[in-house]
């Protein structure tokens, strides 16, 4: 599935394709095309899978919503709606652009994922650290029930290439190395050639699962409601791929259970501890007929009214 890089809003995006665009960008980090796929598949799974209404959604995703009196609402494809962009958040310290936001009338936001992208440099991973605790607790401060996601893409950048520390010898091979490929200096390289990950990022892992896990609006403002951690391959045939040796299978940083852990904290406070809302927050189920639902390689379930009866 293609993705445009270039598209100012939110494009139907698989994780395959967005896992593919962070391997393959070749341009500065600044415009933050490398990880903007991402944002659009965070939104756009949010609205198929979360069953959000796509109305709700910052940026807002390719969808329709087609209501019907007695029967669950059908769910289409629609290009034209789709916007980009972030939302800006009142946080308790300084207001605060965030990737993707749920917002829901009178009440607030309820749920947002911050999404990070990290390409090499990881000795900066501390200072992103620091970064990440910030921007939680700033937001949580002004809302103590927002469901707040964090996600991060480390590329798996493996010690099959020299790492080059010695700047004349980076230039001379940087010259000679083929259009859109660049050597990597050492605080580049995230695996070892045994495969294993190198120590600062198991650090950068290990602090993240301090800061995940937030059950209850009285809880640690400071820690996340999910946080989600993946490795993309970026060498052979399973370029673009997540790694699957790490983080391990019982994690709870694995992508495997990131969006699930979302939806029950969700529904957790702005459903079932509030069942006067219950019309206005709860999750829609569509009708599995929805021509919606027949998207390019889907990923995931969709949440339908027949998983549900």
């Amino acid at each position: 599935m293609p993705t445009d890089l270039d598209a100012k809003s939110c494009q139907w995006t698989n994780q395959a394709a967005a896992l593919s665009a962070f391997a393959e960008f070749t341009g500065k980090t600044q415009s933050a095309s490398h990880i903007k796929p991402l944002h659009w598949y965070v939104a756009s799974r949010l609205v198929v899978e979360g069953g959000f209404d796509p109305d709700d959604i910052v940026p807002r995703p390719p969808f329709r919503v087609q209501r019907r009196p007695g029967k669950p609402p059908l769910l289409h494809f629609d290009p034209d709606l789709a916007r980009g962009g972030e939302r800006t958040v009142l946080g308790g310290l300084k207001t605060k652009n965030v990737d993707v936001v749920v917002t829901r009338e009178g009440i607030g936001p309820v749920l947002a994922v911050s999404c990070k992208g990290v390409t090499g440099a990881f000795r900066n991973l501390t200072n992103r650290m620091e970064e990440t605790i910030g921007e939680c607790t700033n937001l949580h401060i002004t809302y103590p029930a927002l469901v707040l996601g964090y996600l991060v893409l480390l590329r798996a950048n493996r010690l099959v290439e020299r790492a080059l520390d010695d700047a004349e010898e980076v230039a001379d091979e940087l010259a000679d190395a083929p259009e859109g490929t660049k050597a990597l200096a050492s605080n580049d390289i995230a695996m070892t050639e045994g495969g294993a990950p190198v120590e600062m990022i198991i650090r950068f892992h290990n602090a993240l699962r301090q800061l995940a896990g937030r059950r209850g609006i009285r809880n640690d403002v400071s820690r996340y409601e999910a946080i989600g951690f993946g490795l993309v391959e970026m060498h052979g045939d399973t370029k673009g791929a997540l790694l699957s040796s790490y983080p391990p299978s019982d994690s709870p940083l694995n992508l495997a259970g990131y969006f699930d852990m979302l939806y029950a904290r969700y529904d957790e406070r702005f459903v079932v501890s509030a069942p006067d809302l219950a019309k206005v927050t709860r999750r829609c189920e569509w009708d599995p007929a929805s021509p919606g639902l027949e998207l390019e390689a889907l990923d995931y379930a969709p949440r339908t009214s027949e998983t549900f009866d």
